[in-house]
């Protein structure tokens, strides 16, 4: 059975609808109004096998923070109610993510608390449309929604553009994995403390 949860985030500054499938094949249609954050989300999507439909509006005469963070605040919520109960999956998940001259590496845990830590330098301003300052930011609602650990460290690059492309594939690998249901385990919680 399909894992899934559709999100609406209203909010005075966004308005964020977000539809999720954990077990999709990674097909997506998203418009947030900032075109290099649609083409990372697309990634989120194609790279965690998820399907994602995604159409958020915001106050982008602003600022883009607010459609960046509510987003990753919605799809924390997403990810957090797909799972439901998370009787059965691996919990935790990490991917090394080569591109070109750039290595990043992500590891999220699911594991009922959140924290995140995003280690990166990098040199652009802006790439495309979009802020580059705010990549901590979507990171870090995921993760308070979530109610995971989310670790992103970009370990060498040149381009911008490579680096933060790099984050986006690791996350969504990392994620693909921690989300994977363990025949082995099928309906045992992966936690020794009872609860996640």
């Amino acid at each position: 059975m399909a894992r899934g949860a559709t999100i609406h985030r209203k909010t005075n500054e966004t308005d964020v609808r977000l539809k999720l499938n954990l077990d999709g094949r990674g097909k997506a249609r998203i418009t947030t109004g900032i075109r290099f954050f649609d083409h990372m989300m697309d990634l989120v999507a194609r790279h965690g096998a998820f399907d994602l439909q995604l159409k958020a509006s915001g106050d982008l005469d602003v600022d883009q923070h607010h459609t960046v963070e509510d987003v990753g605040i919605t799809l924390g919520q997403a990810v957090e109610k797909a799972l439901g109960a998370k009787r059965g999956i691996l919990r935790a998940g990490y991917f090394l993510m080569p591109m070109d001259e750039t290595l990043a590496a992500a590891a999220v845990d699911l594991s009922g608390r959140p924290y995140c830590v995003v280690a990166a330098k990098i040199a652009a301003r802006r790439l495309g449309d979009f802020q580059v300052e705010l990549l901590e930011d979507f990171f870090q609602g995921f993760a308070q929604a979530a109610r995971a650990n989310v670790h992103l460290r970009v370990l060498y690059g040149r381009s911008s553009h490579h680096q933060v492309e790099a984050m986006f594939k690791a996350f969504a690998r990392a994620l693909r994995f921690a989300v994977s249901r363990d025949k082995r385990l099928r309906n045992i919680l992966p936690s020794t403390k009872g609860l996640l």
